[in-house]
Order: structure tokens, then C-alpha cells, then sequence
């Protein structure tokens, strides 16, 4: 598995001053991907356990809100082995920031993945450029949904994330 990029301090994907990480590698090559550089899995970096180590360490500064990891697809199952084992690393050393995680792949398809044990926010749904809204907060398209996961594995189905105040 590989990883694009990590921003140390992003403003753009989820609430507050966060840690990003882009995975490297996505099948769904939606029209107007905003990251195009991510669709190719031999690209990148290697992912290993000392980019984990380094993404918590940058996540434990008091300034960081949570982590915020996208791509690429880090659902993609080329990627969802690291992608869980970033997630429940982040969680079990700093349990008390928030986890968002971008894919294209819908919930309801994914909902019984072990990495959502561990995931706070979702945002699901492939990008589509006939729907791009560019005033909706986290998301490009309408289409795109911003799921509260915790409450809605607990619910046993969607539950959103405040989308009110995003539209």
C-alpha cells in the first residue's frame, strides 16, 4: 500500500486545524477528482508503520482537531488493510480527537468493515461533476454524504452528520 501526501496542517477537509493524509490508489477515476494524482496504486510512497508513527505524532500536537484521511480510496480494498490499522492506532493513542474518512465506496456497502469501528465522520459517494455544489462544506457533489458513523452503526442505518450546515 501507498500514501500520496500528508499535510501536516489542513483547513480544508473537516472542522478545525487537522492532520491529513492521502492515500495512495482509487478505481472509481471520477470525472473532475480534484486528486487525480492519487488514482494510480504504483504511485506514491510506501505506507508503513513508521508512516503511521509519524502521522500520530503530528496528531498529538494540541493545535490538531483530528485526522482526516482521503485519496485516492483508503476504503478501496487494495488500501483498507492500513487504512484500519492508521485508524485504530489513532483511536487507541488519541481517542479523545476525531477521525473523517473520504470514499467513494456508499455505507451501506462497507457498514460491516472493521476500519468504521474506528471512524467518527464518513463522507461516502463517488464525486459526480453533474452534481458539484462548490459551496457544500467536505464534499464536492450533492449526491455525497457527510454520516455520523458511530450513531449510525448503532441505528443500523444512516444517520447525517449535521449536512444542514454544510449545504
Amino acid at each position: 500500500m501507498k500514501y500520496n501526501k500528508i499535510r501536516k496542517m489542513d483547513i480544508a477537509n473537516g472542522p478545525g486545524i487537522r492532520v491529513s493524509i492521502f492515500m495512495q490508489g482509487c478505481s472509481f477515476h471520477c470525472e473532475g477528482c480534484f486528486s487525480e494524482e492519487t488514482w494510480d496504486f504504483n504511485a506514491g510512497k510506501e505506507f508503513t508503520d513508521e508512516t503511521i508513527n509519524q502521522v500520530i505524532e503530528l496528531c498529538k500536537n494540541p493545535n490538531i482537531k483530528g485526522l482526516s484521511i482521503l485519496g485516492g480510496d483508503p476504503l478501496h480494498p487494495k488500501n483498507i488493510e492500513g487504512t484500519t490499522k492508521l485508524a485504530k492506532t489513532f483511536k487507541e493513542k488519541i481517542p479523545d480527537k476525531n477521525l473523517w474518512v473520504w470514499t467513494g465506496f456508499l455505507f451501506e456497502n462497507i457498514k460491516e468493515k472493521e476500519v468504521l469501528k474506528y471512524v467518527d465522520v464518513l463522507v461516502d459517494g463517488q464525486f459526480k461533476i453533474n452534481l458539484r455544489n462548490p459551496k457544500l462544506k467536505y464534499c464536492g457533489s450533492t449526491n455525497q454524504r457527510i454520516i455520523d458513523v458511530q450513531k449510525s452503526l448503532k441505528k443500523g442505518d444512516v444517520v447525517l452528520f449535521y449536512k444542514e450546515e454544510f449545504a
